[in-house]
Parts: C-alpha cells; sequence; structure tokens
C-alpha cells in the first residue's frame, strides 16, 4: 500500500472517530443538561428577573419591596403574633399580582405564595399575619382579587438576622410549566 494512501486513510478514520465521540457526548449530555423536570426538582432557579413583572401560571408577580423589621404591629398598635425565636427578623416582602384572564379564581386554581431566597440558596416559607393591613393570601375574603387587576400582597417571613444581608428576592414557581421565577430587588 502507498503511503500516501495509507496517511489518507488514516485522516479519514480520525475524523470518523472524533465526530462519532463528538455526537455520542453531545447525546449522553443532553439527557441530564437539557432535561427541564430534572433542573426543576433539582430546585434550580430557571429565570431571574429583577423586581418583574414576571408572568408564571396566568399570574403577574411584581416585586415592589423587601423591608425588614424587629416586629410587626397592627392598625391598633397591637403586636402581631408570628412564630419569631430570639434573634430573628421580620422580613414583609410586598408584591403585586394581576391575575390574568384563563385563570381559575377559586382556592384550587388561585395560589400566590412566594419563598424568600438568599444568596445561599436558603428559602424560608411565608406565615400568615392575622390583623396586617395588607392580604398575606389570595383566598382572603377582605381583600379579593379580581382578574386583570393589579392587588397588593404582603408575604411574611422571619429569618436569622445573619441572613438579612444575603437576601436576594422572593422565589414563585408553577409545577406545569416547569419553571421557578427570582424576583429580585
Amino acid at each position: 500500500m502507498n503511503p500516501s494512501n495509507r496517511l489518507l486513510r488514516l485522516t479519514a478514520q480520525l475524523c470518523l472517530l472524533i465526530a462519532l465521540l463528538g455526537v455520542s457526548a453531545f447525546l449522553l449530555l443532553r439527557v441530564y443538561l437539557d432535561d427541564e423536570e430534572n433542573v426543576y426538582d433539582n430546585g434550580a432557579v430557571t429565570e431571574v428577573v429583577g423586581p418583574g413583572p414576571a408572568t408564571i401560571g396566568l399570574v403577574e408577580w411584581k416585586l415592589d419591596s423587601l423591608q425588614p423589621y424587629t416586629k410587626l404591629v397592627d392598625d391598633k398598635e397591637k403586636v402581631i403574633d408570628l412564630d419569631q425565636p430570639a434573634g430573628s427578623v421580620v422580613i414583609v416582602a410586598t408584591a403585586s399580582i394581576t391575575p390574568k384572564d384563563g385563570l381559575k379564581m377559586d382556592s384550587d386554581g388561585f395560589t400566590c405564595e412566594a419563598k424568600l431566597r438568599d444568596d445561599r440558596g436558603n428559602l424560608w416559607k411565608s406565615q400568615s399575619a392575622y390583623g396586617f393591613p395588607l392580604p398575606t393570601y389570595c383566598g382572603d375574603d377582605d381583600h379579593p382579587f379580581t382578574r386583570n387587576e393589579a392587588g397588593k400582597l404582603a408575604q411574611i417571613y422571619v429569618v436569622p438576622e445573619s441572613a438579612v444581608p444575603h437576601l436576594t428576592g422572593i422565589q414563585v414557581e408553577n409545577l406545569k410549566e416547569r419553571r421557578r421565577i427570582l424576583l429580585t430587588r
């Protein structure tokens, strides 16, 4: 066999090997990197949108403020009872939410829960604060929400004092869409 033919055949085999390795690596990694269900189940934030507005699950969210307090009081200056251990801070996140057309407005279809998130990946669930001037959940009969009209919502969180400088915003999610949005301040 001629040396130039041998070199040509070796080059073709090497190019084919590189192409096959590239395709197999792509197919192997695509399953792990592109799987929306895996990404969602691992708790990853899929979008960071600043203060908003952002629409998820037919509800438009906009973060208005994120304020720390040592304690909360109602309009009569009475302390609102929260599960607040010593050394903790109360964080009040106010958001404007707008339910959109097509959203089921009863208790089965319309939830407006947001979690507080810090830059370390910690999450806190909101607490109910009876007597707070803004609604703290969507099913509040005193402050009903209507479609295509923005309404104010307050989410109350109790966090350790050391976490306050690391707070980034509120996280809203929708399982059906496999989306998790972080609204930052």
